[in-house]
């Protein structure tokens, strides 16, 4: 597009029509504008299918009106996309986050229209996805039309971010703050716990990966006597700012992308979103790249640092739904599991608490009816909870049972202890 022509988001919109298969930006870079002008379209269409990763921001997916136009294929459902995504207006694709770009390349889920959030264009026309490249970056490159909110509060990155705005069908200007997460505010006892357990695990010169959530900040504040630590990780959040400015993630010992921290999408502060701005320490990339198991082996002492639902006894890891309500999506944690158990001296690690807010134990003897099984027995490493750590690797199944029943809540040992017998003794 010449000239930077901007229009309004209603007029942007206009060229979805019914049928149509539209894509959404996700995480911190959701085009909330777009969307909602899209949303009063919806007495003029139908069967308009969106898919996404996770959403973030006051946009409603759930108003009755609008589940009538728009079915939500959600790749990885979220908070404002989870009661939808579990009717009869949606639903969830099972997929490894570093396999979605293979749907839309391969026109296995062709993308009609992309909507995005973009930075202002620079000097030359470049726009930046910003805060998420992950599957934004196939999507925008195999749409029929892309939109494009441009938000000079999104920051520019440096990596596989870039657009021209020759590349961008429609312009719309629009300035409003990106959604922001703190997860250093979830600091329970057993989340600080955990993270010592898992700071424990990682050594020096290790390359991490975090996961979502508290644990992986409070890992972070523990490793601030740790030398030469390298960053390749799906997400980032404000964790990792003060031990990459000390200089304890340096990323020097890395084999790939040394020197340079990377990373596919990043939720946090606008703390974290003014520290990527611009910087060239930082690239973030597409998905199908940082979360390619030939990629993330490459490095040494993979540490991937994911969590769970629920585990039982035998290793199995549910990370996705309670019983047959989709609650998340499988994402990256096979990725990273599978890289780092290929990583020479590689740690995959599953930190959870050990019960739920409603006091129900999470390590249990069989999985809830209908859950579904995101990282499998075989993939299983290290296993953490507020009372230890255990490693599953080569432990048979009665092994595997008594080491995760010593790491359960005291309140539920003996219930695992009588699944126990009755699995294998009785």
């Amino acid at each position: 597009m010449e000239n930077n022509h901007y229009i309004s988001a209603e007029e942007a919109v206009k060229h979805i029509k019914s049928g149509d298969r539209v894509f959404l930006h996700g995480s911190a870079s959701t085009p909330i504008h777009l969307i909602e002008a899209m949303q009063k379209r919806h007495a003029e269409l139908e069967d308009v299918e969106l898919v996404s990763i996770t959403n973030l921001g006051d946009v409603n997916f759930d108003d009755p009106t609008y589940r009538e136009s728009f079915f939500m294929n959600s790749l990885f459902v979220s908070a404002n996309t989870r009661n939808v995504s579990n009717s009869i207006n949606g639903d969830y694709v099972p997929v490894f986050l570093s396999q979605i770009p293979l749907l839309f390349k391969r026109e296995i889920l062709p993308i009609d229209v992309a909507m995005v959030q973009v930075s202002p264009p620079d000097k030359n026309g470049f726009c930046s996805l910003g805060t998420s490249v992950d599957i934004a970056r196939a999507a925008v490159d195999t749409a029929k039309y892309v939109v494009a909110q441009v938000n000079p509060n999104m920051p520019r990155t440096h990596g596989d971010s870039f657009i021209h705005v020759n590349k961008i069908d429609a312009l719309v200007n629009h300035n409003s703050d990106l959604p922001e997460v703190n997860y250093s505010a979830n600091n329970s006892p057993a989340i600080i716990a955990i993270g010592q357990h898992v700071a424990s695990l990682v050594e020096d010169g290790a390359t991490l990966q975090l996961g979502i959530g508290g644990i992986p900040d409070q890992v972070l504040k523990n490793l601030t006597g740790h030398k030469n630590l390298g960053l390749h990780t799906e997400m980032l959040s404000d964790g990792v700012i003060p031990l990459i400015k000390s200089g304890v993630i340096n990323n020097n010992l890395k084999k790939l992308n040394r020197g340079k921290s990377v990373t596919s999408f990043m939720v946090g502060t606008r703390e974290l979103y003014d520290f990527v701005d611009d910087n060239p320490a930082i690239i973030v990339m597409d998905i199908s790249y940082v979360n390619d198991t030939a990629v993330i082996r490459k490095n040494d002492k993979v540490t991937a640092i994911n969590s769970a639902i629920e585990i039982d006894l035998t290793g199995q890891i549910c990370a996705d739904s309670i019983g047959t309500f989709q609650y998340s999506g499988i994402g990256g944690q096979m990725d990273f599991i599978r890289g780092a158990s290929l990583s020479e001296g590689g740690k995959p690690i599953i930190a959870l608490p050990s019960v739920t807010a409603k006091g129900i134990s999470r390590i249990t003897p069989f999985l809830n009816q209908g859950a579904g099984v995101v990282t499998t027995r075989g993939h299983v490493h290290w296993v953490v909870t507020e009372y230890g750590k255990v490693n599953l690797f080569g432990k048979n199944l009665k092994q595997r049972a008594k080491a995760l029943t010593d790491i359960a809540h005291p309140d539920h040992r003996e219930m695992l202890d009588k699944a126990f017998y009755e699995r294998f003794i009785k």
